[in-house]
């Protein structure tokens, strides 16, 4: 052998010196992680939920016959009439009538969740024009429209043409 290829071994084993060789060779694998989870969101709904379930009707409660209107900051001036006209057409329906407060926001809930799972836009909510609700007015309707300004998914929403349910059903726009 050559004094270069001496010089070279001589080289590699000292810079080797200190390296140990391993006691197997396996990859020590590490679970994967969980998935993240909107632990907060879901806090959130439940506080909402507890909130309007225990709270009374406020004093300012909407007429059987009042019209429900509704846009997020930014919903243009054209869609809300559009809307209003029914001319975005609903791709889902639900309908409220003869629910009890809880059983309705369950129901409008996961109606919403599926909905945005399918990638609906437009769906209309039929929630009653509270006629058999004695003095108290239409609950149901005065829940939904609290309900759908505090969902995010929900941009936008209007009651019905007279042949969509009138004010007794809404068209909710969700968000893409």
């Amino acid at each position: 052998m050559s004094d270069s290829t001496d010089d070279d071994m001589d080289a590699f084993r000292r810079a080797v010196a200190d390296v140990r060789p391993l006691r197997h060779d396996r990859v020590a694998l590490q679970p994967p992680r969980p998935r993240p989870s909107a632990r907060q969101r879901r806090q959130d709904e439940a506080r909402v939920l507890r909130e309007l379930l225990t709270h009374e009707l406020e004093p300012e409660h909407v007429e059987t016959g009042e019209e429900l209107l509704f846009a997020r900051e930014g919903v243009q001036k054209r869609v809300m009439r559009k809307l209003r006209r029914g001319q975005y057409p609903p791709q889902e329906e639900l309908d409220l009538h003869g629910m009890t407060v809880p059983v309705a926001h369950e129901a409008l809930r996961v109606f919403l969740a599926e909905c945005r799972h399918h990638r609906y836009r437009c769906v209309r909510i039929i929630h009653g024009k509270g006629n058999r609700s004695s003095n108290r007015g239409p609950i149901l309707k005065t829940k939904v429209d609290r309900w759908l300004r505090q969902w995010d998914e929900v941009i936008a929403f209007a009651s019905a043409r007279p042949v969509d349910g009138g004010t007794g059903a809404v068209y909710v726009l969700l968000r893409a």
